[in-house]
């Protein structure tokens, strides 16, 4: 039977034989369809608990468990801490200001007089450019389309609710049906790609800092005096300085566009427990930190314009990852499930925050590094 074998399949075999940890799981091929293709086996990653954190947002209240699936020691137990001085101090509030998801397709047009041929019929025929659009699912809102022309070059910057998807592949669907439909209508004008790159998905970009994408999300919290003294072991006035020396002129004078501590690191752990895409932990970067001694308290706040999560779709329906949605007390198909996870995000990513912050103002980082990293 190997005979009739094809080489590639003889060196996925050959792989496999030599990868017995990786061939250690329990997911089948009814679980990974869609996911994956040439599967020979899984990596496991290490999964612990911060929490609880108590979270008053717009779409979620309540005391979270966080999962955070990481191979970084001292992540966990450092998010867990200001999950605690959090706690202590009665909560985060969170809000989310802005939400849809986005993608700009390119087209060209071979004259000036015929890109405005496509502007024009853009503004004249947009209610059966989002019927177009919304045709494929029941779940797609398109919100605007906004056209930005270079020369004869034209990005339909296309922003849409994807309900409890991240959506990339809905509104990326959607797209191209709007494109297919204006170069058939519009005359002297090309669909070039569904991505010109002005989405701008998966890649560090000011647009994305200062417009946002996905969900756009603020938390804050003020700590109690003697909960930063306590628990966080230092003082307000010393965590307000640190923050403006480090994370916002720091930063500012490296050109980042994220003016924070390590967001990456509490977004990057949450979205591969919860079965999120992990490329958009580059836009779970972006954003700002702002931390202020207010008489014996501190408060805090972060900022995050671009949480890119769903709780339906791609790697969330895998049995691992539905289980740590469910663990944060989200059902996956309820009504702003996607919401309710993005709460949470904005608010363990100022529980991360908050630690670091203080590990770096008392010098006890390394410290923690040594005895737990090791």
């Amino acid at each position: 039977m190997a005979t009739n074998l094809s080489s590639r399949e003889k060196l996925i075999l050959a792989s496999m034989a030599r990868l017995s940890a990786v061939r250690n799981h329990h997911l089948t091929a009814a679980d990974v369809k869609g996911n994956i293709e040439n599967m020979i086996g899984a990596v496991q990653v290490p999964v612990g608990v911060a929490g609880p954190l108590k979270v008053e947002g717009d779409y979620y209240k309540g005391n979270a468990t966080i999962p955070l699936a990481t191979t970084e020691g001292a992540l966990v137990a450092s998010v867990n801490r200001g999950c605690k001085a959090i706690t202590l101090s009665g909560g985060a509030k969170v809000r989310i200001f802005k939400s849809g998801q986005t993608r700009a397709p390119l087209m060209e047009a071979e004259s000036h007089e015929a890109a405005c041929r496509l502007l024009s019929y853009l503004h004249g025929h947009y209610k059966a450019i989002r019927k177009i659009a919304e045709s494929d699912s029941s779940h797609l809102r398109l919100q605007k389309i906004d056209a930005h022309l270079y020369d004869g070059l034209i990005w339909l910057k296309i922003t849409a609710d994807t309900d409890n998807a991240m959506g990339m592949n809905m509104i990326s669907r959607a797209a191209e049906k709007i494109c297919l439909h204006l170069e058939g209508k519009v005359q002297g004008v090309k669909y070039l790609a569904v991505s010109g790159n002005m989405c701008v998905d998966k890649k560090p970009s000011r647009m994305t800092l200062e417009e946002g994408r996905g969900k756009s999300v603020y938390a804050e919290a003020t700590i109690k005096g003697s909960v930063v003294r306590q628990v966080l072991k230092t003082t307000p006035q010393a965590m307000e300085k640190l923050n403006t020396y480090k994370n916002i002129i720091a930063s500012q004078l490296t050109g980042s566009y994220g003016m924070n501590a390590h967001f990456a690191n509490v977004t990057a752990a949450i979205y591969l427990a919860t079965g999120q895409d992990m490329a958009h932990v580059v836009e779970g970067s972006h954003g700002v930190t702002i931390m202020k001694a207010k008489g014996n308290s501190l408060h805090a706040s972060v900022t995050l314009p671009a949480v890119q999560v769903g709780t339906i779709g791609g790697g969330t329906k895998l049995p691992a990852q539905r289980e740590c949605i469910r663990l944060m007390g989200i059902k996956e198909r309820e009504q702003n499930a996607s919401r309710k996870l993005a709460n949470i995000v904005a608010a363990a990513v100022l529980a991360g925050e908050l630690s670091l912050m203080a590990a770096h103002a008392t010098k006890d980082l390394v410290k923690a590094h040594m005895r737990l990293n090791r």
